[in-house]
């Protein structure tokens, strides 16, 4: 049986943002998933074709969120949440230290009150899913990616 122990911080991490990161590079995200799947507890991380953390996650298939304790980090959320890592090195930018993943091959962001460590299982694009209902969020195409990632760790 798959549990999951105290999920408050999904309130912070879907109401201000949380840090996706894959491949060293890091991006905010303010909505996901978590459940479980063919026996497994995923994380859903949806990610839009543009950003530049989906070529990383395609190259490295792993990914880690971590949750900033609610109210802090607002600046880095912000500046993350708004530039691209193909432009800017958001670590020295905001000051932010990478700490070494326990189970994969990148990073999360150090000072965060939870982690999540994922490998992918299988990736599912939006494509010509019917949008009409929801295509205020899709106004210029960029669609979303839905990244399903086995949790290996959570801490």
């Amino acid at each position: 049986m798959n549990r999951f122990e105290n999920m408050d911080f999904m309130n912070s991490a879907f109401n201000t943002g949380a840090f996706v990161t894959s491949g060293g590079n890091v991006m905010v995200a303010s909505w996901g998933f978590v459940g479980v799947m063919w026996g497994k507890k995923v994380f859903v991380a949806p990610i839009r074709d543009s950003r530049y953390t989906k070529e990383m996650l395609d190259k490295t298939g792993e990914f880690t969120v971590s949750v900033p304790a609610a109210g802090t980090m607002k600046k880095e959320l912000a500046f993350c949440g708004s530039k691209s890592g193909r432009d800017f090195d958001k670590w020295a930018e905001t000051g932010m230290v990478k700490k070494p993943a326990k189970e994969v091959g990148t990073v999360v962001v150090d000072g965060c009150e939870r982690y999540i460590e994922c490998r992918v299982l299988g990736v599912l694009p939006m494509g010509d899913m019917d949008i009409s209902k929801v295509a205020n969020w899709y106004a210029n195409g960029d669609k979303h990616n839905f990244y399903f990632g086995e949790i290996v760790a959570e801490y």
